[in-house]
């Protein structure tokens, strides 16, 4: 059930509040990434500079645990009581956590409080931002027209690449205007800050949404498909793959500054050039996604990505620049975002609407804590345990094909496909 079937029309600025705050929210979780090296200074110090990284890291992926509670309470209130109520709750919790952590004192002046600290307020940015993608998805696939759900749905996914590349120019920003001691005394601290200035604009917008769930009186019965357990696994399955990959990319940045010993200033650049081809080809992917099936979107790039890994990081490590590094990124980045986005769509399209909130942020949050909380954290040990820097890039390949084998399994649910199926099978032309 769309905005179409129910005959109500959602202004664009709505969509547009649901957008930016969505935004908001990754900006915060994944430019903890990002920093993750002078985090780990602050909070873990070490002698062994690898020991901070990866407890630096370790912490990251606790962000990921909370991320199915949230899912599953805020998801359920989400299609319990509307899309709007629980966009409210999860944008409030994540506005504590965007202030807290940055506020926390470092190791050196509070001692081990400072670590658990840091931890606690990572625990609430997952529970907050898994609560806040299933009321956000459900929003935007309801306030769509049936033909254009890709490209609605598909701006979440952009939002987070736009949070992605202007976290990415914010450190570039500051890592060519600092030195490294000052990035690792308040530079981060200040790119997480950054943050909060936009919160109480993203609040207001949200408190005027319309509400795209209908009362239980008003709402027209959604008949059982079979298959739907079926289903689920294969989503999980699917989103664990992207999620895979994509952070996997969003740690290019930690991977370039402490595998590949380059400059501050140009590793950041890598995490800006990933945020602009999400934000390029997510959106196209929803287009085309629209027009031509979601099925053939999601498998041709994958296709691509899968033969274009190897001979990126082998670049990578061969060449060790500036030039190559942002080659390497914006090919990957390309390729993974046109399929990834059109992935999401794909799993909310075939959920009906009295669950779609909680199903789509469980699949989502269970895949991105199993899969995506311990992508960085593997990946790092695994490069420390072989002294392989082409470690990311079976990882990211095994991902790759585990994914493919997922898709030639998944039904189409794109209209324009269905359309076409429904139509052949009475004997008529599709439009």
């Amino acid at each position: 059930m769309d905005a179409a079937s129910t005959g109500m029309t959602i202004p664009k600025r709505h969509v547009l509040a649901v957008v930016i705050g969505n935004g908001l929210e990754f900006y915060d979780f994944v430019t903890y990434a990002f920093f993750a090296v002078q985090i780990g200074r602050t909070f873990f110090p070490s002698e062994n500079p690898g020991a901070s990284l990866l407890a630096s890291l370790a912490t990251f992926g606790a962000g990921f645990l909370t991320r199915p509670l949230g899912a599953f309470f805020i998801g359920r209130y989400a299609d319990r009581a509307g899309r709007k109520p629980a966009m409210l709750l999860s944008f409030a919790l994540i506005g504590i956590g965007i202030v807290g952590l940055p506020l926390t004192p470092s190791y050196a002046a509070i001692g081990i409080a400072a670590p658990l600290i840091a931890i606690a307020f990572r625990l609430l940015q997952g529970f907050a931002l898994g609560g806040e993608v299933g009321p956000s998805t459900a929003f935007l696939m309801e306030a769509a027209p049936a033909r254009r759900r890709g490209l609605y749905v598909s701006l979440q996914a952009m939002s987070a690449d736009v949070a992605v590349l202007i976290a990415g120019l914010v450190g570039a920003g500051l890592a060519s205007v600092m030195d490294a001691h000052a990035l690792d005394a308040w530079g981060w601290r200040v790119a997480l800050l950054l943050g909060a200035v936009i919160i109480p604009v993203g609040f207001v917008q949200r408190r005027t949404l319309l509400e795209t769930l209908p009362a239980p009186a008003q709402a027209h019965p959604e008949p059982v498909r079979s298959g739907y357990v079926r289903f689920l696994w294969l989503g999980l399955l699917l989103l664990g793959a992207a999620t895979t990959t994509n952070y996997l990319l969003e740690y290019m940045t930690t991977y370039a500054s402490a595998t590949l010993h380059m400059p501050a200033a140009i590793a950041f650049g890598a995490t800006a050039i990933i945020g602009l081809s999400g934000v390029i080809c997510d959106p196209l992917g929803g287009w085309l996604s629209d027009r031509f099936g979601r099925k053939p979107i999601m498998i041709v790039p994958w296709l691509f990505l899968a033969a274009a890994v190897f001979p990126a990081f082998w670049m990578l490590d061969r060449l060790r620049t500036g030039p190559a590094l942002y080659l390497a990124c914006a090919v990957l980045a390309c390729m993974s975002t046109l399929s990834s986005g059109t992935i999401i769509v794909a799993v909310t399209e075939a959920l009906p609407q009295r669950v779609r909130a909680a199903g789509i942020a469980l699949i989502y949050a269970l895949a991105i804590s199993v899969f995506g909380g311990s992508a960085q954290f593997l990946v790092a040990w695994l490069i420390r345990a072989t002294g392989n820097p082409l470690a990311p890039a079976w990882y990211m390949f095994c991902g790759i094909v585990i994914g493919l084998v997922v898709l030639f399994q998944l039904p189409e649910t794109a209209p324009v496909k269905t359309a076409v199926s429904a139509s052949a099978t009475r004997g008529e032309r599709p439009y």
